[in-house]
């Protein structure tokens, strides 16, 4: 191959051999190098230059991304990236997200292709893998946040039957809704605000004590009390921080007796249902309406990957739906554009459909009971530990911790850690004060990286 033919600046045929073995290269030392990359750099600079009016071709762009850009990206595909809660694609995962770019095919409406039905059987076996009813339809989303905005949606058209109107045609003008929760995720707020509620406009429900979880009876006195003619309940399983459960059966039977949508957000703690000592913390969530859950985080497949089930598909199909000659319905089932914001869609299910086949239920319950049992390694050194401290109790994967000395800076602590590029938290708050958080959830963590992350934290204790 010519170096005329790298360098030319236009697409063509002559560059997928050279593209080709030039990422398999790459990634293999990419994924080969990993346990060493920095887990996180946290002063990246890119400097500012226009964009040039001849371009500089694949070769040279190639190689441009991997001495400038790929060394400044995280290892949060790594084992000791505990931020937040993210998952690292497993090997099938991967080769199923290259796979959808290879194939390139727009999950937007049947007739073309098998896409389709495997977004179908994938959302049908996330039903069986957590042990729903079949009742429960649903699709891929980019994540959590647009999962909850298809919820809230959904939850908005539902009130409007009970009222007679048609939201999505005629707007929310004349409805009288009221919203109850305990302590939603941001995403859920926000869209909210997205969704024309507003994200001030909750009504607050109690938590039980010392807990982050929605106190049921404190729902019940307000539901109750309530006048809206509709109402929407949205629950956690569980909390992003202190991981807490809603008392879900109790809730869903409110729900029931004031007719009221139960929406549970579960992006990653209703993988707790894999668990047979943990599951029944969502006993009750197969009486929601409307389920949120993420494939990014505990499912381990690439970024971005959320999941939308219902047990109202009419009522979704009525919220997304748009009627033109050109986008008429080609088969018996809902097109996925009828039930999603987007018309065109990247064909995520193809890496959750393939980690399904792969790793199946059992090898799925073994990554989440792993991380789970090594989240109880790092609180139980933290507990024993004379400079840090457990601020609660770890009952699933979410360790939360500060500097034992309440004077010092905790954030100022985090900062530093991270910076040492060993290992990565994320930054939180426990009744007011400001914590460290550690998040279990890729299949790659193995107990010596828990060690790894000990030596760190003992080696910070020394300077405090």
């Amino acid at each position: 191959m010519s170096d005329s033919t790298l360098t030319y600046s236009q697409p063509g045929a002559e560059e997928w051999q050279h593209t080709l073995s030039e990422f398999q290269q790459r990634a293999t030392q990419w994924l080969h190098g990993l346990e060493h990359h920095p887990v996180a750099t946290l002063n990246a600079t890119l400097p500012q230059s226009p964009l040039a009016a001849q371009g500089a071709g694949s070769e040279i762009t190639i190689k441009k991304v991997h001495s400038e850009l790929v060394p400044q990206m995280s290892a949060s595909r790594g084992p000791r990236y505990w931020g937040f809660v993210t998952g690292g694609a497993t090997p099938v995962a991967t080769y199923a997200d290259w796979l959808v770019a290879l194939l390139d095919q727009n999950v937007s409406k049947d007739g073309d292709s098998i896409a389709s039905m495997v977004e179908r059987q994938a959302i049908q076996w996330l039903v069986e893998l957590f042990n729903l009813p079949a009742s429960f339809t649903g699709l891929c989303t980019t994540g959590a946040t647009a999962s909850n905005f298809l919820a809230a949606v959904t939850a908005r058209q539902f009130a409007g039957t009970q009222q007679g109107i048609d939201v999505a045609k005629q707007g929310m003008a004349g409805l009288d809704i009221e919203i109850f929760s305990a302590c939603p995720h941001a995403s859920m707020i926000k869209t909210l605000g997205l969704a024309g509620f507003g994200q001030n406009n909750i009504t607050q429900v109690k938590t039980s004590k010392d807990s982050e979880a929605m106190s049921p009876q404190d729902l019940a006195i307000k539901l109750k009390q309530s006048t809206a003619k509709s109402k929407i309940v949205i629950s956690s399983a569980a909390t992003v921080t202190g991981t807490s459960f809603d008392d879900l059966q109790q809730i869903s039977a409110l729900c029931l007796q004031h007719r009221a949508w139960l929406h549970v957000d579960a992006a990653f703690g209703i993988f707790a249902r894999l668990l047979p000592d943990m599951e029944q913390n969502t006993a009750g969530i197969e009486q929601a309406d409307s389920i949120t859950l993420d494939g990014h985080k505990w499912l381990n497949v690439p970024y971005d990957c959320g999941m939308f089930l219902t047990r109202h598909q009419s009522l979704l199909k009525d919220s997304c739906h748009v009627a033109a000659p050109y986008l008429v319905q080609s088969g018996s089932e809902p097109d996925f554009m009828s039930l999603g914001m987007e018309n065109s869609r990247r064909f995520r299910a193809l890496p959750v459909w393939m980690t399904l086949h792969a790793y199946g239920k059992s090898g799925i319950r073994s990554w989440v009971e792993k991380n789970c049992r090594q989240a109880q390694l790092l609180a139980q050194f933290i507990a024993a530990s004379t400079q840090w401290k457990l601020v609660y109790p770890c009952n699933l994967n979410v360790v939360l911790f500060r500097p034992l000395d309440d004077e010092v800076d905790c954030d100022s602590v985090l900062r530093h850690i991270n910076a040492r590029g060993k290992v990565f938290f994320s930054p939180g708050k426990w009744q007011g004060q400001a914590i460290i958080r550690a998040a279990f959830s890729n299949w790659q963590t193995e107990d010596s990286d828990v060690a790894i992350a000990i030596k760190e934290l003992q080696t910070m204790a020394a300077d405090l």
